[in-house]
């Protein structure tokens, strides 16, 4: 369906991994399904000595690869780079930057600055920008992460925020685009079934995991000065966390959206410093097989330090201080190196209070819906049943929405979802500046203790991290949905 939606897409950091791996091929997937207006442009920016032709073989042979499981269909292939503008430009140049102005001048639309960059590059580009007169009509895009810390978080936005307007700043997170987080709200929100058992009279616990095969590949610098706990948990399981937790918007426009998720992020019990290591586990990959193959140390991973304190591993128990929430504990947990690739949400029921039917449906986890984020997205809810045959004998059966099955249409893929989004000023899946200070507060006490106290646990590469993790969830008589199958 074509909109009438036209723009200019700026992406800064073109030859990146970010550009070549997500971005462009979003932009494509859009382009081939008719959701970019016909004169909508797309300039990538990169310092690299190229001509548009160098750069356009630089697509070719890096972006086609990771475009969708169908393949590329070379005649939309071909009309998408049609769209594609290549300047090189150095930061510390102000010429650079009018040239850029200048390749623009003529070009109709919303600009949209996309900055797949470092953080480090975010303030001098929207300074820039600004010098040329480019942060009118204009959104900005911001990649994660967006700071080190609550301050230098705090000086970013600060910065960004003298250029540009609240309502004009995208924070992207990713994992908020994905489709069955989107089918989240609307089982929710949509259906009079699952609200009323969402809350503490019917739920015994929530695990929210986002696992990674992968080590740290060639990031070891970057990694090595961030961590699990800044990487994915600020960020990406917290907001899982605030979608899950939200009371109901009274509607579903940007502000209405983040308003609930912010009281969410408020109502996080602190940690105390004290208490930190009953309620948060850390560890670190050794070495290790995954899928038959050996793997290294993360110490010994380009660009670790030998005697990293890094954490690869973080699992924690959340509580939430409020009517709906108070007493579930909410079990959190990434890490590299791990058993699978998998990211999921698990919704764990209470058990029935009497079974007349025998012990199975007194169990916990007897009824449990799973909503899988990767690698393939379903949700897919749990109850009992009788088994055929003689006697009431019960046996665990589930309920199936396979995206793939229900719709014939294919899925849109996280990214290509937040560019439109962008590009049609929907601000709603984006995260608000107060989220972003929130959730920066309530993780600080974990981060000041982990800097002043000893090395993290060891875990194998391969495993499920720690033995820690798994014991923390045994405290409260439960464990990881893959140590019960």
């Amino acid at each position: 369906m074509q909109t009438d939606s036209s723009f200019t897409f700026v992406l800064f950091g073109g030859t990146g991994d970010l550009s070549m791996r997500k971005i462009l091929p979003a932009l494509y997937e859009a382009h081939r399904a008719g959701m970019l207006e016909a004169s909508g442009k797309i300039i990538a920016v990169a310092r690299h000595e190229e001509d548009r032709g160098g750069y356009l073989q630089w697509v070719n042979e890096h972006v086609k690869t990771h475009v969708s499981r169908n393949g590329v269909d070379e005649n939309a292939w071909s009309s998408f780079v049609d769209r594609i503008e290549y300047v090189k430009l150095d930061l510390g140049k102000a010429e650079d930057f009018v040239k850029l102005r200048d390749a623009m001048q003529d070009l109709p639309g919303t600009r949209v600055f996309y900055l797949a960059t470092g953080p480090s590059l975010f303030v001098p580009i929207c300074r820039a920008l600004a010098s040329v007169g480019l942060n009118e009509n204009a959104r900005i895009v911001l990649e994660k992460p967006l700071g080190y810390d609550l301050r230098s978080s705090n000086a970013i936005n600060d910065a960004v925020g003298e250029i540009f307007a609240e309502g004009q700043i995208y924070r992207i997170d990713h994992y908020l685009g994905k489709e069955p987080v989107q089918n989240l709200l609307a089982l929710r929100f949509g259906n009079a079934l699952f609200e009323p058992l969402w809350r503490r009279e019917w739920v015994e616990s929530i695990q929210i995991t986002i696992a990674e095969e992968l080590g740290v590949e060639a990031r070891g610098d970057f990694y090595d000065n961030t961590g699990a706990l800044r990487d994915m948990v600020q960020n990406h399981l917290l907001q899982l966390l605030s979608i899950v937790a939200m009371e109901p918007p009274h509607s579903m426009d940007s502000d209405s959206v983040r308003d609930e998720k912010l009281r969410v992020l408020r109502a996080l019990k602190p940690i105390d410093p004290r208490d930190i290591s009953k309620v948060a586990v850390r560890g670190q990959y050794h070495a290790g097989v995954i899928r038959g193959t050996s793997v290294p140390a993360y110490a010994t991973e380009p660009g670790v330090k030998t005697d990293s304190a890094t954490e690869t591993f973080v699992a924690l128990k959340v509580e939430i201080e409020n009517w709906r929430w108070a007493g579930v504990p909410f079990f959190l947990r990434t890490g590299k190196r791990l058993a699978d690739r998998v990211a999921e949400i698990v919704v764990n029921f209470r058990a029935v209070p009497h079974s007349a039917l025998g012990s199975s449906a007194l169990r916990p986890g007897a009824n449990r819906l799973v909503i899988r984020l990767q690698p393939n997205e379903t949700i897919r809810l749990y109850c009992l049943a009788k088994k055929p045959g003689e006697g009431m004998n019960l046996s665990s059966v589930h309920l199936d929405l396979a995206f793939d099955q229900f719709f014939k249409e294919g899925q849109m893929e996280a990214y290509q979802r937040l560019l439109l989004d962008v590009i049609h000023g929907r601000l709603a899946l984006f995260v608000r500046r107060d989220e972003q200070e929130a959730a920066w507060k309530w993780v600080e006490p974990i981060l000041n203790e982990w800097a002043a106290s000893g090395k993290p646990k060891p875990y194998a590469a391969g495993t499920w991290g720690p033995a820690a993790a798994s014991a923390m969830l045994a405290q409260h008589d439960t464990c990881w949905l893959e140590e019960e199958n």
